[in-house]
């Protein structure tokens, strides 16, 4: 599950920093960090999932 949100976020970051996704917040291609922000955090909650269940 961690490699499958990782690669997807990883594309979404190469996609942000070619041309803009254009969502609120993702306007810039400088705002990639935020994709990186995003992609720390979610591949964290899930870690922390699979060793509570």
């Amino acid at each position: 599950m961690t490699k499958a949100i990782a690669i997807v976020l990883l594309l979404a970051m190469v996609v942000q920093i070619i041309k803009p996704i254009g969502l609120p917040g993702l306007r810039r291609r400088a705002d990639f960090w935020k994709i990186a922000v995003f992609a720390f955090l979610a591949m964290t909650l899930v870690i922390v999932l699979q060793h509570l269940f």
